[in-house]
């Protein structure tokens, strides 16, 4: 991140595709950014058909005069590597980079992302065009930086083909060295799938009840993350060499991909695509239901692997595909606040997407702020106002760093074993979302965090508690992190399915919860899934009952330092542990049998006496989101995000500043619909 944090300013802008208008709009389109206080475009991702419109001859005069004109307006320039959409004369050639489904039928041309990762053509001709336009550009006083790619496993995260089915092979050799390995590894003497030759092994394929070898599986999953980073550092490598001066990201957040090792490795920051109004085509309908508020879920997820990041793709209009995808137009004031809500999370770059809709192509209803007859309406009204806004205002946030006491834990090894693993899986969701839920409407800002290889007792000590719900794969050096966390005065609580297997998947020989049993202080005596038949028994607590969600586990108490703070009301369950509390050193282990709901969140809230930072002066509605941005001066930005279309009251109970119009704000406050309030500290200058 070090050579983001070195642009001067907060940068608001707008994705810009002037391959696909008249060229005479350009400079009116330019002109009108500067005048909402643009500062920023990102062009060229999709382009490479205009690069090298046949192969081996390059042509780049469309974008000169593009960017020559963005920067005689005073504007920088992101630049894409066009690689997410290699053209028809190369597919038409070279078949072989394109992708495959699992049941072997070939992908054609025709969308995007239709090429695979392991093609060593492919590897070949990116490298020329990424290394072709690097090395044009590299001394362009617009261009800042480079986006690899565009949304890494966009459309589809998995991978099939001739090269990939070679490539995997490959990797389980450099990994495993012998086939005995391999065959201990994913335990293959189970339904006789002993390997005897190195050309026997394959990427899952079509079987009887379509499942794979799940210990394979979570290998195909490494195996893909690997294969993207690979061709990421393709071209981040290029970049690095041609245009050490320039910065590296790329945006999206999708599946089977370790998006924290390829940002340690090759970015300065990440770069993610926002679309709360997705929430109209999946919504939450459980109580309290998230909606558009669930990005702040996806924006804690981004935190996680980049402090201050960008968003490349923050959305300003109604979206959909010719065919799918259909979501509304965002509402009066929706715009501004969740363009305010990636801020408050911790963006340090806002680009929109886009500046015009298209009127050509799949996404002629992926509206951006302009429509297409280029008249004034209200999106190209409500970013006038947040360019003003963040003119004033903008830099003095940059560079802070969101505030949270409390982590969300995940990894991806669990992430990509639940897939297929529906005995953990589908609990991880379900509890993760209700704590988050929990944290938010209680106004307890939080973090996700994700444990990997490299993690240290300092990194998880950010923290002073930490929920992990139900890591089923926890090793043995995990189980030690967690220890010495707990015994330097940490709080985790665990869930249901914690802890009883290895990193391949395969199942310790050892009671639940397996190596984490002496930390929690108990065992798993049995255990159970639940459905709507056969309901989860309740369990009291000194405040009161509450019920799991799809699986129960019996405690047995194994430990003079374990509380027993939650049993069963059941006749079955004879009144048995649901719910340890472990003193472990200073700190504190609390283990729970079943899934987590927001009751059972709130419970462990209460019993650990968690509250929001602000209490003592402010007193906020559960409707509107609060979040905290702290500089290294110690300064802090409050954010207040109203989710809701009615109007909300906040209290300020000591006087503070709405650093969006310099007001001084005390006693009852009137947040407008979608409204957002930034408080500072620091009274007006008028005062």
């Amino acid at each position: 991140m070090k050579k983001f944090v070195k642009n001067e300013e907060f940068q608001l802008g707008v994705c810009y595709y002037p391959e696909q208008w008249p060229e005479e709009l350009w400079a009116d389109d330019y002109r009108r950014m500067k005048e909402m206080n643009f500062s920023t475009v990102r062009v060229a991702e999709f382009a490479w058909a205009i690069f090298e419109p046949s192969e081996g001859e390059f042509s780049f005069e469309l974008f000169d005069r593009a960017i020559d004109l963005a920067h005689e307006y005073g504007l920088k320039v992101v630049l894409g590597t066009p690689t997410a959409t290699p053209p028809a004369w190369l597919t038409h050639k070279y078949p072989e980079v394109l992708n495959v489904t699992q049941e072997g039928v070939q992908l054609q041309h025709g969308l995007r992302r239709h090429y695979n990762y392991n093609a060593e053509i492919y590897h070949k001709l990116s490298a020329r065009i990424v290394r072709k336009m690097v090395d044009h550009y590299k001394d362009h006083p617009a261009v800042i930086g480079w986006q690899l790619d565009n949304e890494f496993n966009c459309e589809i995260n998995v991978f099939y083909s001739d090269a990939d089915h070679k490539a995997f092979r490959n990797w389980v050799k450099k990994k495993y060295e012998t086939l005995d390995n391999v065959n201990k590894a994913w335990g293959t003497v189970f339904w006789s799938q002993t390997y005897s030759s190195w050309d026997q092994i394959h990427l899952s394929r079509p079987n009887p009840s379509q499942s794979p070898n799940p210990h394979l599986a979570l290998d195909e999953k490494r195996f893909i993350s690997d294969s993207t980073i690979a061709y990421a550092k393709l071209q981040a490598d290029i970049i690095q060499e041609v245009a050490p001066h320039h910065w590296i990201t790329t945006n999206g957040l999708f599946g089977h991909l370790n998006n924290h090792e390829m940002t340690d490795d090759l970015l300065d920051f990440f770069a993610y695509d926002s679309y709360p109004n997705f929430s109209t085509i999946f919504p939450d309908k459980e109580d309290k239901p998230l909606l558009d508020r669930k990005w702040s879920w996806n924006l804690s997820n981004v935190r996680s692997i980049s402090s201050t990041f960008a968003v490349f793709e923050q959305q300003s209009g109604p979206g959909g595909w010719v065919n799918r995808m259909q979501q509304p137009s965002p509402k009066r004031g929706q715009m501004r606040l969740w363009t305010y809500q990636s801020i408050a999370h911790g963006a340090d770059m806002v680009l929109y997407f886009r500046w015009r809709t298209a009127t050509m192509g799949t996404e002629i209803y992926w509206h951006g702020i302009n429509d297409y007859h280029n008249q004034p309406n209200r999106r190209v009204e409500e970013a006038t106002i947040i360019g003003n806004e963040l003119i004033k205002v903008g830099n003095d946030i940059k560079g802070t760093e969101y505030q949270a006491e409390v982590a969300i834990v995940r990894d991806y090894d669990n992430e990509w074993d639940g897939e297929l693993d529906l005995w953990h899986g589908p609990l991880s969701n379900k509890s993760n979302i209700s704590w988050f839920k929990v944290l938010q409407y209680r106004h307890i800002p939080s973090n996700v965090t994700y444990i990997h290889d490299n993690t240290t007792v300092e990194d998880l000590q950010n923290y002073s508690t930490l929920i992990y719900p139900h890591p089923a794969i926890m090793t043995e050096k995990t189980s030690h992190l967690l220890e010495n966390f707990v015994k330097a005065g940490g709080n985790v609580i665990f869930g249901c399915r914690t802890g009883y297997k290895d990193n391949t998947g395969k199942c310790y020989m050892k009671p639940f919860p397996g190596v984490v049993s002496e930390l929690s202080g108990v065992t798993v005596e049995e255990f159970s899934i639940h459905n709507e038949d056969h309901l989860a028994p309740s369990v009291t607590t000194k405040t009161g009952t509450f019920q799991s969600d799809g699986f129960s586990e019996v405690l047995q108490v194994q430990s003079e330092n374990a509380e027993v703070v939650g049993s069963y009301d059941d006749p079955f369950y004879e009144n048995k542990p649901a719910l340890v509390k472990h003193s472990v050193g200073k700190g504190t282990v609390y283990y729970y049998g079943g899934v987590f709901t927001e009751k059972s969140a709130s419970f462990l809230l209460e019993e650990l006496q968690i509250t929001s930072p602000v209490k003592e002066w402010l007193a906020i509605p559960q409707k509107v989101e609060l979040a905290i941005r702290k500089a290294k001066s110690g300064k802090e930005y409050v954010f207040l995000l109203n989710y809701s279309k009615d109007a909300q009251t906040i209290q300020v109970k000591s006087k503070r500043t709405n650093i969006l119009t310099d007001k001084a704000l005390e006693g009852d406050v009137v947040m407008e619909p979608f409204g957002v309030v930034i408080l500072s500290s620091q009274l007006p200058q008028s005062l």
